[in-house]
């Protein structure tokens, strides 16, 4: 079994670098082309169980890309709850608390590192029940979280774990264990314009 992760395309807030966990906001025009270009990347390949988070910019990417009829809601993918952290930035955070670092230190009012593990972890324990390869739609944070359990490493290591908008990632067991196939892997959103552009010629013009 292989864990296919596509963070959703590009916000607002993702672009302002804004925390976004409980604010539900759209993908902005690069973030749906992000989106259409995942769906290149990810065309023709088989998947046995697709979930998407809860929240709109990662349902938006899941239909853009071309899973609109197949993903499932699932609560366990939502993005990490930031409490009082809740749309501000790791400066302005910094300011608060110098040294912030989520993974290290949560957020007030929001979850632990702790609990942060444990819905992973949770997870995790659920999808090795299933048979056949996962594509998940869902959130930067929540998905360098899952990542770094799945490899049997401590929650504070994700830090390290750079993940964009609209980027794919495969989870995958490797020789000699969990390993990452795949990080952090771009599609170009030229590409995807190109394709379509040639779709829309293609059906529209006589």
């Amino acid at each position: 079994m292989a864990i296919w992760l596509a963070r959703h395309g590009e916000t607002e807030w993702t672009v302002s670098g804004r925390h976004t966990g409980a604010t539900d906001i759209g993908l902005v025009r690069e973030g749906e082309l992000q989106a259409v270009a995942l769906g290149r990347l990810l065309a023709g390949r088989a998947f046995e169980h697709v979930f998407a988070s809860p929240m709109r910019p990662a349902q938006d990417t899941a239909r853009l890309a071309g899973f609109g009829d197949r993903f499932v809601v699932h609560e366990g993918l939502s993005e990490v709850d930031y409490g009082e952290y809740e749309g501000m930035t790791t400066a302005e955070i910094r300011e608060r608390h110098p040294g912030w670092e989520l993974f290290r230190d949560g957020s007030p009012g929001g979850e632990t590192p702790e609990q942060m593990t444990a819905r992973v972890d949770a997870l995790l324990d659920e999808f090795a029940k299933l048979r056949g390869d996962l594509l998940l739609f869902g959130h930067g944070h929540r998905f360098r979280a899952l990542t770094v359990r799945y490899l049997g490493l401590q929650i504070g290591a994700a830090t390290n774990f750079r993940l964009d908008a609209g980027t794919l990632s495969i989870l995958a067991a490797g020789r000699d264990g969990p390993s990452l196939a795949i990080w952090n892997r771009r599609a170009p959103t030229i590409a995807a314009q190109v394709a379509e552009l040639a779709e829309r010629i293609a059906t529209e013009v006589p």
